[in-house]
C-alpha cells in the first residue's frame, strides 16, 4: 500500500465529509436539495459545471486513450469541448426559464401531461446510472492500483461516500465538492502538462517528432483509424459526444442553482474557459505517457489504460506527484458520482414520486425522504452494474451514456422550444425510441459482443457492428419524435408554445392577455 497516497485520499475524503456536515446545516427544504436555492453565482456554478463535467472519463479515459490509440483518442477532446457551444447557444437559456429542479420542469411546461414527466424521469435515471457505471470503474482500478483494495471493495467505498455527499448535502455539498475538485483537477494537469512540455525542451515540434517512436504505432500514433477503423464509427462517436452533453441530467440540472437565465450563460462561459483548458492539457498528459510510461507498462496496469495519467505522474514527479494525481482523480470520481446521484435522484423524487405518485400532494418532509431514499437506490444498482463493468475504458463507456443523452433528450428539448406542432404523443414516442434504440444497439454491439474471450463482455459476433449508436439513434430520436407528432390525433396547443417561446428568451413567467 502507497502509505503517501492513502493519507492523501484520507486527506480528500476529510475535506469533502466537511464540506457535506456544513452543507447539511443549509438543506433543509426541496428547494435547496436539489438546487442549493438558486444561490450559486455565475462562477461559482461555472466551476462546478467544469468539476462536473471534467470525469473519469476525462482525466483517466482520454489520457490513456491518447497514449495507447494517439490521434483516435483526442477525439475525445474535441468532442467534449464543441459539445458547450450546443449548450451555450442553444440549451441553458431556455431550460432555466422553463425549468424548475428537473428536465422533466422544462418538458412539463409545455406539456402538463404525467406520461411525458414519466419518461423524462425514466431518461434521466437510465443516463445518469450509465455515465456513473464509467466512474465507478475508473474508482475501482485507481484505489486498486494505488491501495491494493480488491476491485469490489474499492467500488463499495466510492459509492458509500457519494451516497453520503447526496443523502446528508444534496446540492450545496455536491457543488463545493465540485468546486474544489475542479481547482485540484485543473493543478494537478498543470503542473504535469508543465513536467511534460518541459522534457520536451518546451518544444511542441520536437514533442511530436518523439512521440513517433515512443509507442508501437510508430509514425501511424499521429494519423486517425488506430482505434476506429471504420469511419462510421468516428462520425457516430462525435455526433454523441458534440450533442449529448445538451441531454445530460447532471449538467441541465446545474442552470438551476443559479438566480436566472443570464447567470446561466454566464456560468457556461466560465466553464468552457475552464474545460477548454483542460482538454488542451490532455495531449500533453497522453504523449507524456505513451513517452515516459510506455505502452507495456500502461497497459499492464490497467488494459484500458484507464492509468496512464497516474503513472505518468510518477514517472515524472516520484511518490509524491503520483499520490497527488492519484487523490485528485478520486476527487474527480467522487464529484461526478455525488452530481449523478443527485440528478437521479431528483428524477425519481420530484418527478415520479412527488408529480404522479403523490399528484402534486407530497409535503415537503415526504419529498425529502424520497429524494433521501431513491439516493441511496441509485446508488446501489449503479455499483452493482459497475462490478460487471471493469474491464472496460470510462472514457469509451462515457461516451456511450452521450449517445443515449443525444438520442433520447436532445430531441425532445429543441422541439419542445422550437416546433409549433409538436405534441405529448411526439413527445413520448422520440424519448421512448430514442432510449431504447441506443440501449439496444449497445447491447448488440462490439462492446458487449466479441468473438474473442475476454475482449467483450459476451463472446459472439456482434449483430450492430459500430462501437457507438449515435449515428443510428440520434436521428431515430429526433424522426420518431415527428412521426409521432405528425400521426396523433392530439392537436398541439399553439397558445401554449408562444406562451413557451417567451418565457424561453425571456425568462417572464406570465403573460398579458
Amino acid at each position: 500500500m502507497n502509505g503517501l497516497a492513502f493519507s492523501l485520499f484520507l486527506i480528500i475524503v476529510a475535506l469533502t465529509l466537511v464540506i457535506t456536515y456544513f452543507a447539511s446545516k443549509r438543506t433543509k427544504t426541496t428547494s435547496e436539495f436539489y438546487t442549493a436555492d438558486s444561490t450559486l453565482t455565475g462562477w461559482q456554478n461555472g466551476l462546478a459545471i467544469a468539476g462536473d463535467y471534467m470525469s473519469a472519463a476525462s482525466f483517466l479515459g482520454i489520457a490513456g486513450m491518447i497514449a495507447l490509440a494517439g490521434f483516435d483518442g483526442f477525439f475525445y477532446s474535441i468532442g467534449f469541448l464543441v459539445a458547450y457551444l450546443v449548450v451555450l447557444y442553444i440549451v441553458a437559456e431556455p431550460l432555466r426559464n422553463l425549468g424548475k429542479y428537473t428536465m422533466a420542469d422544462m418538458i412539463a411546461a409545455r406539456f402538463d401531461d404525467k406520461k411525458v414527466r414519466g419518461v423524462a424521469a425514466l431518461n434521466t435515471i437510465s443516463i445518469s446510472i450509465f455515465y456513473m457505471i464509467a466512474q465507478l470503474v475508473g474508482a475501482g482500478g485507481l484505489i486498486k492500483l494505488l491501495l491494493g483494495i480488491d476491485y469490489v471493495y474499492s467500488v463499495l467505498i466510492v459509492g458509500t461516500l457519494m451516497t453520503i455527499y447526496v443523502v446528508f448535502g444534496g446540492m450545496t455539498a455536491t457543488s463545493w465538492v465540485q468546486i474544489v475538485k475542479a481547482v485540484l483537477l485543473m493543478a494537478g494537469t498543470f503542473i504535469i502538462s508543465i513536467m511534460v512540455f518541459a522534457k520536451f525542451d518546451f518544444n511542441l515540434v520536437k514533442m511530436f517528432n518523439e512521440v513517433k517512436t515512443a509507442t508501437p504505432l510508430g509514425e501511424a500514433f499521429l494519423n486517425p483509424g488506430n482505434k476506429f477503423k471504420n469511419p462510421l464509427d468516428t462520425i457516430s462517436l462525435n455526433l454523441a459526444l458534440i450533442l449529448g452533453t445538451a441531454g445530460l441530467p447532471h449538467i441541465l440540472i446545474r442552470f438551476f442553482t443559479v438566480k436566472d437565465a443570464p447567470t446561466a450563460r454566464k456560468s457556461v462561459v466560465y466553464a468552457t474557459w475552464i474545460i477548454g483548458l483542460f482538454y488542451v492539457m490532455t495531449i500533453f498528459l497522453g504523449f507524456g505517457a505513451a513517452s515516459f510510461v510506455g505502452y507495456d507498462k500502461i497497459v499492464a496496469a490497467n488494459p484500458a489504460g484507464n492509468m496512464a495519467a497516474p503513472l505518468l505522474a510518477e514517472a515524472l514527479g516520484g511518490e509524491f506527484l503520483f499520490a497527488f494525481v492519484s487523490a485528485v482523480a478520486f476527487a474527480t470520481i467522487l464529484a461526478v458520482v455525488a452530481g449523478l446521484v443527485l440528478s437521479a435522484a431528483s428524477a425519481f423524487a420530484h418527478d415520479f414520486y412527488s408529480h404522479i405518485i403523490r399528484h402534486g400532494q407530497a409535503t415537503e418532509r415526504e419529498q425529502m425522504l424520497a429524494a433521501r431514499w431513491a439516493s441511496i437506490g441509485v446508488a446501489v444498482l449503479s455499483i452493482l452494474l459497475a462490478l460487471f463493468a471493469q474491464k472496460m475504458n470510462v472514457a469509451f463507456l462515457v461516451a456511450l451514456a452521450f449517445a443515449v443523452a443525444a438520442s433520447a433528450n436532445l430531441p425532445i428539448i429543441l422541439l419542445t422550444i422550437f416546433w409549433k406542432r409538436f405534441n405529448t404523443t411526439g413527445a413520448i414516442v422520440g424519448m421512448l425510441v430514442g432510449l431504447f434504440s441506443s440501449l439496444l444497439l449497445v447491447a448488440l454491439s462490439p462492446n458487449v459482443w466479441a468473438p474473442q474471450p475476454g475482449v467483450a463482455i459476451l463472446v459472439g459476433e456482434p449483430i450492430f457492428k459500430l462501437a457507438n449508436p449515435g449515428i443510428v439513434s440520434i436521428p431515430l430520436g429526433f424522426i420518431a419524435a415527428v412521426i409521432g407528432t405528425l400521426l396523433s390525433s392530439k392537436k398541439a396547443d399553439e397558445k401554449k408554445f408562444d406562451e413557451i417561446l417567451v418565457k424561453a428568451n425571456t425568462g417572464i413567467k406570465e403573460l398579458a392577455n
